[in-house]
């Protein structure tokens, strides 16, 4: 199916949207989980022309100079089209979150009152590179009853225009609106401030990208949002910690997928057993800049002067900063300064310790004796995410289809009146 001309302007296809999301609201499961089958059956039987799509966009881009971080966001292969598929299915599996009573109670006058689950309206999505966020989003939204909004990178144009070209066509087969499924193809700062600004549209905006978008949201929306921010992923290892465990987890962390949001960027080591474990690390984490302290840089040759600066950095790519601290406290300390509030691991065989980390420090998740990459929907059991919130509302950490939901009270009487 094609889509709509790129000469649209933003407010006309928001108003498209509009209208679609409100036969969405209505829809059956079965309607919305067909329409998710069936984008999903379309991405694997067009994957040749989604890579040659792909292909352009990362050709233009490295002519253009981006760092190899873009360049790896904006990549697809045969695995990643297959894991968008996957999604797809995958969240269609879910149970839909429509309609569910989540509180019933009956007042002393006989008013029966519920509260239920409705879907959102319009959900928005402004995002950078990732041509997966164009199918990711575009799920969850139709499966919690939103019309998905989406505004991609210029980075990515070729890639979203093919991959929401397919999602629109899912949706005509299972019988739903084409425009349940809108992309902005005019790629423009103009078009980017106007998206953020159509009040009487978009009910929900979500931000996928790095901090100059998250900063151009926070400047110029006029509407409903929630952040999807950066992550600076600490892990701490206690004086208690098992140091192979340690290792294990902080290599996963860091070596993984440098790229991505959960990747760990800060070390945090006890200086019990920072002699013995910073060596080791430094072997294991080979290829990685490490940046450190100057505890940390007499136990390991090679290591730079870590910067004010280092400490709060979101790296994405092979660097680490390194603090060597004398206690719990200091630990905490240090991780609470400098946090994003996304992801904060400790490693530690103290029950007391872990429960202390867990209940101070204020992050989105914590992890005990487990690696950042594990903060993500898919690896929640939510199907792929829409996001990762570092706000507090209304959603927080990986948001999948109930964070795209909100609900309304249903009040039933028998001609009770208010005296």
């Amino acid at each position: 199916m094609a889509l709509v001309s790129a000469m649209t302007s933003v407010s006309e296809l928001g108003r498209r949207a509009k209208t679609a999301s409100r036969a969405l609201a209505t829809a059956s499961t079965a309607a919305k989980d067909a329409a998710l089958l069936a984008a999903a059956d379309l991405i694997e039987q067009n994957v040749g022309s989604l890579l040659s799509a792909n292909a352009r966009d990362v050709e233009r881009a490295l002519a253009e100079g981006v760092t190899t971080t873009v360049v790896d966001r904006l990549r697809l292969s045969e695995a990643r089209v297959g894991s968008m598929a996957s999604g797809l299915r995958q969240v269609a599996g879910l149970r839909d979150p429509v309609g569910e009573v989540t509180e019933g109670w009956t007042r002393p006058n006989g008013l029966r009152i519920e509260k239920v689950r409705v879907p959102l309206g319009v959900v928005a999505i402004i995002y950078e590179n990732r041509p997966n966020v164009t199918s990711d989003a575009a799920g969850l939204c139709v499966k919690a009853g939103n019309a998905a909004f989406l505004r991609g990178s210029s980075t990515a144009i070729e890639s979203n225009r093919a991959v929401a070209a397919l999602l629109r066509e899912g949706a005509a087969k299972a019988g739903l609106p084409e425009d349940c499924v809108v992309l902005v193809e005019d790629t423009s700062y103009g078009s980017a401030r106007e998206f953020m600004r159509l009040r009487d549209v978009v009910d929900c905006l979500i931000p996928r990208g790095g901090p100059s978008l998250i900063q151009a949201v926070r400047d110029n929306a006029t509407v409903p949002y929630v952040i999807d921010g950066d992550g600076n992923c600490h892990v701490y290892v206690d004086a208690s910690a098992d140091l192979d465990m340690a290792l294990s987890i902080l290599v996963n962390g860091k070596m993984q997928r440098p790229s991505v949001c959960n990747a760990t960027e800060s070390l945090v080591v006890h200086a019990d057993v920072a002699a013995d474990f910073l060596p080791r690390a430094a072997r294991a984490l080979e290829g990685v800049r490490l940046v450190g302290d100057d505890v940390a840089r007499a136990l390991v040759e090679g290591m730079e002067q870590a910067t004010e600066e280092d400490w709060g950095r979101e790296y994405l790519g092979l660097a680490l900063s390194v603090r060597v601290v004398d206690d719990l406290d200091a630990a905490i300390a240090h991780v609470q300064r400098y946090s994003s509030g996304h992801t904060e691991a400790i490693v530690t065989r103290d029950l007391l310790a872990a429960q202390r980390f867990t209940r101070e420090v204020d992050a989105a998740a914590v992890m005990v004796n487990a690696s950042t990459r594990f903060t993500d929907g898919e690896q929640f059991g939510f199907g792929a995410e829409i996001g990762i919130s570092t706000q507090k509302l209304h959603a927080r950490g990986p948001m999948g289809l109930r964070e795209l939901t909100t609900t309304k009270y249903i009040v039933t009487g028998e001609g009770q009146i208010r005296s």
